[in-house]
């Protein structure tokens, strides 16, 4: 390969590193936006683009307001802190890594204790159920987790998490909270997005105490069929690119220091 072409795709791996960062970034300050977050705990983490052995994860004790693109560590599917400083928090290696290492497509992997959803989580049955538009499209993605174990800090729990996701890209957890995934950060904050939304909705629905209209068996099958074969993108860009994109230019208007 001429050494001009070597140089082109170094900087286009650098370029794409930094860009990853940012969105990264980004994510852990709209959480916060949100109100997904919780204290200095819960995790986003992103595998680091060209690689398959390391991932993004923010130093323990940072709040995700303070999280910046150029503050990440890169934490190796072994623990190791492979660059930058800081403390490697447990459950998030223990969580994370595995999947991140089991799942070609789970190179974003976002784990919450958002209100809505961790309210969700702790019924019985904490199930999305088929009463609108937004749940049908939630619930074709979403794997249940039935058996919460304990503080993750084995990196078993993240092997188990991972077998029970399966193909799906929102696994609700039982007792405890929501992980979301995707190729991308804009993917898998979508997904966190809209599972909040639909639990906040669905949850409201539930405290009226009425009757809750479930829709009909064959609007059911026809939305999730048209979900599934749906692939128009608007400029060529699905959804959550456009939806993360806006929630960045928003967050330029008042934390632009998310990009130092």
């Amino acid at each position: 390969m001429p050494l001009e072409s070597i140089d082109n795709a170094e900087l286009s791996l650098s370029d794409a590193r930094w860009q990853a960062r940012v969105d990264l970034a980004a994510a852990h300050r709209l959480a916060v936006m949100h109100g997904f977050n919780e204290g200095i705990f819960n995790h986003f983490t992103l595998r680091v683009p060209g690689t398959n052995d390391r991932y993004y994860q923010i130093p323990f004790g940072l709040h995700w307001s303070e999280v910046t693109a150029s503050c990440f560590m890169e934490i190796g599917y072994d623990g190791t802190r492979l660059s930058g400083e800081g403390e490697v928090e447990r459950s998030a290696y223990c969580i994370h890594a595995p999947i991140h290492r089991l799942n070609a497509k789970a190179a974003a992997v976002f784990h919450t204790h958002m209100p809505y959803t961790s309210a969700l989580a702790r019924l019985e049955d904490q199930s999305i159920l088929p009463i609108g538009q937004t749940e049908l499209g939630t619930l074709l993605h979403t794997a249940y987790d039935e058996i919460y174990t304990g503080p993750a800090f084995d990196p078993a729990e993240g092997e188990r998490l991972a077998g029970v996701l399966g193909d799906k890209t929102v696994l609700m957890m039982a007792n405890h909270g929501v992980a979301t995934f995707g190729q991308t950060v804009s993917e898998a904050y979508d997904r966190l997005y809209y599972m909040e939304r639909v639990a906040q909705v669905q949850l409201y629905a539930m405290w009226t105490g009425r009757k809750l209209k479930t829709l009909p068996a064959d609007v059911i099958d026809h939305t999730l069929t048209e979900y599934k074969r749906n692939s128009y993108q608007y400029g060529g860009k699905p959804n959550h690119v456009w939806h993360f994109d806006a929630l960045k230019r928003m967050l330029d208007k008042k934390e632009p220091d998310y990009k130092d």
